[in-house]
C-alpha cells in the first residue's frame, strides 16, 4: 500500500492555517497543495473506478423492487460520476497553475484566493468575492 502524497509534504493543514500572510504561496504551501491536489486525483480516479465496477456487476433480483432501487441507485451514481469526471481536468489545471507559479491567485482579479477557500476548494479559481459576483450574474439572468 503506498503513502499519500499528503502524507508526505513538509507542511500540515493546521501549519499553512497558521501561517502569517507574508507566507502565502511560498515554495512550501505550494507543494502543500500539489500533494492535496495529488491526492484528490487519485482518490477521485479510484471512486470512479469503484463505481463503474459497481454498476458492471448488477446483483441478481429477486423482485422488481430490488431491481427499481438497484436502478435508482445506478442512477444516483452516473451523477456522481459525471461531476467526479468533471473534476479531474480542474484538479489537473490547478495542478499546471502550481507548475507556472499562479496557483491561488484569482484568474480575474489576480487576488489571492485565501488558505481557507483553497483549502475547502483546492480546484478553485476565483477570490470569494469574484466567484460570487459570477454567480449573482448567473442567477440574474437565468431567471
Amino acid at each position: 500500500m503506498s503513502t499519500s502524497p499528503l502524507a508526505q509534504c513538509a507542511l500540515t493543514e493546521e501549519q499553512i492555517k497558521q501561517a502569517p500572510e507574508s507566507d502565502y504561496m511560498n515554495e512550501e504551501q505550494l507543494e502543500f497543495f500539489r500533494c492535496l491536489l495529488l491526492e484528490l486525483h487519485e482518490s477521485t480516479k479510484n471512486r470512479i473506478q469503484e463505481a463503474k465496477r459497481q454498476m458492471a456487476t448488477p446483483p441478481e433480483f429477486n423482485d422488481e423492487n430490488d431491481r427499481a432501487s438497484w436502478e435508482e441507485e445506478c442512477s444516483t451514481s452516473l451523477r456522481i460520476l459525471d461531476r467526479e469526471q468533471k473534476l479531474l481536468p480542474k484538479i489537473s489545471q490547478s495542478l499546471e497553475r502550481i507548475r507556472l507559479g499562479n496557483y491561488g491567485y484569482c484568474l480575474e482579479s489576480d487576488e489571492p484566493i485565501g488558505v481557507p477557500r483553497l483549502l475547502a476548494r483546492p480546484t478553485a479559481e476565483y477570490c470569494a468575492e469574484v466567484k460570487a459576483q459570477m454567480e449573482y450574474k448567473e442567477q440574474a439572468y437565468r431567471d
